[in-house]
């Protein structure tokens, strides 16, 4: 893949365009987050479950060794292989490995955005793997080529129209007939001779639990339960984040995350499996891919807490507006945003900057990750790696040698208002000011801040202190 970084800000331009497209991605997402604090409302515990699953996530990760020793003690005693995995890379060659051991060449896959970090079907299929997704959203994505545009909704930036288009071409359905009902029982026709055919379920999983070496997969499809037990053969792959110690800490985290994420109580699914089904064979694969590495960074280890609910993407006004397709990675809005850089700095350089830093993010997650805050960190770290573009890094220079000179900034003040006033357009509008292409200039003011502190407020302080000395 291109180390290019990703031009957010020209792909966002381009879905703003779409006016139909932005208006539903826009008022689907919000309708989300209107939902999300109804249920928020409701529950006058709402802030303790937050706090509690915070503190969880955070001793959780500071003892990370032991609870995933305990896991993996705990599911072999249950039947479970498990394996580990450093990266993605490593991740695919196990499971490759494991198909080739049982002669298997096709797999029914549920949503898991790990396997789509690892780029798990970019590596198989060109080896004669054929890998089918079965979540109805994954599978529209998959068709299209496209990465998931949010972590709970993949396909939520397309309309009915789209997928009608989508499903004529690969499933020869009528690209006129955009009903959802009769398109979600076109998928299911399709997926059924499938689901029933594969050689092997594939699925991600919400959470570990270190106590009895199970793990949990919350969905409201119920392609996962299809996934992982029509095949006698179940692959799992989760990151090793997803850890929680106990059953007893568990319904915390299923308390707020559908609530968070749909703004609906509970998933209609919530499946624990803790042992292979009966004849069958179970692997489960820890995936580290920069986990780690991550938990030793001290500004930017709370990142992951997260427990993939979306909730902050619903409440961006950025994320809303621009798509997840803009953020170019399998992570979009503003959890993508201080996760992409972990993986590649340059390559998602551009998306700490894809934030007003309105704080809404921080002020919805479930686990209180200080979202705002890591997008601020990591533009710092950005610019200190040379990690922006020449022309913004060079204005920021210029402006910080001129915040530093306060007599030198008020003069620029003074003459950016005689500017304003004098100067033809197209000089203030032009390429060094990206901010002018969609807004106007403030209008120059009649006085300053500064200079009416300075005769109201200055000068009077100066003359009360002369009187009271003399």
């Amino acid at each position: 893949m291109s180390n290019r970084p990703v031009p957010h800000a020209r792909l966002a331009a381009e879905f703003l365009k779409d006016e139909p497209h932005r208006h539903f991605h826009d008022e689907r997402l919000w309708d989300m987050r209107q939902k999300r604090d109804e249920q928020m409302h409701i529950m006058p515990e709402w802030q303790e479950l937050r706090e509690q699953a915070s503190r969880l996530k955070e001793h959780t990760l500071a003892h990370l060794p032991q609870y995933l020793e305990q896991f993996e003690e705990n599911a072999r005693c249950n039947g479970i292989h498990v394996h580990w995995a450093r990266d993605g890379a490593e991740h695919n060659r196990i499971v490759e490995k494991i198909l080739k051991d049982h002669g298997h060449s096709s797999i029914i896959k549920s949503k898991s955005m790990i396997t789509d970090e690892c780029e798990m079907r970019e590596y198989l299929e060109p080896k004669g793997v054929s890998v089918t997704e079965t979540d109805l959203g994954e599978r529209i994505q998959q068709l299209d080529n496209e990465l998931p545009s949010h972590v709970v909704v993949p396909a939520v930036q397309k309309l009915t129209t789209d997928v009608a288009k989508t499903f004529a071409r690969y499933y020869n359905t009528d690209p006129n007939i955009d009903d959802p009902h009769a398109l979600a029982e076109a998928q299911r026709n399709a997926a059924r001779p499938v689901l029933l055919s594969g050689d092997t379920g594939m699925t991600g999983g919400n959470f570990l639990v270190a106590e009895t070496g199970s793990f949990v997969v919350c969905t409201n499809e119920g392609n996962a339960d299809l996934s992982a037990n029509l095949p006698n053969l179940h692959i799992a792959t989760l990151g090793i984040e997803r850890l929680v110690p106990r059953m007893a800490d568990l319904g915390v985290f299923i308390r707020l995350l559908s609530r968070s994420a749909l703004g609906s109580p509970i998933t209609q699914y919530t499946t624990h499996f803790r042992r292979p089904k009966k004849g069958g064979e179970m692997h489960v694969i820890l995936v580290d891919n920069g986990r780690s590495e991550r938990l030793g960074m001290d500004d930017f280890w709370t990142s992951l807490k997260c427990i993939r609910c979306g909730a902050c993407m619903n409440t961006c006004p950025v994320y809303r507006r621009s798509g997840g397709q803009s953020y170019g990675s399998v992570y979009s809005g503003p959890i993508g945003a201080i996760i992409d850089p972990t993986f590649n700095a340059r390559k998602f350089s551009t998306l700490p900057f894809a934030s007003t830093m309105n704080g809404s993010c921080t002020n919805v997650c479930p686990v209180k990750i200080d979202i705002h805050e890591q997008l601020y960190k990591w533009r710092r770290v950005l610019a200190e790696r040379h990690e922006i573009p020449f022309v913004k890094r060079e204005i920021m220079k210029m402006a910080g040698r001129l915040l530093a000179q306060p007599t030198m900034y008020r003069l620029a003040i003074s003459g950016t208002e005689v500017a304003l006033k004098t100067m033809p357009r197209f000089v203030l509008y032009n390429y060094l000011n990206p901010w002018g292409k969609h807004r106007e200039l403030p209008h120059p003011v009649k006085e300053t801040f500064h200079s009416w502190y300075k005769k109201n407020r200055l000068n009077r302080t100066k003359t009360q202190r002369e009187e009271t000395q003399a």
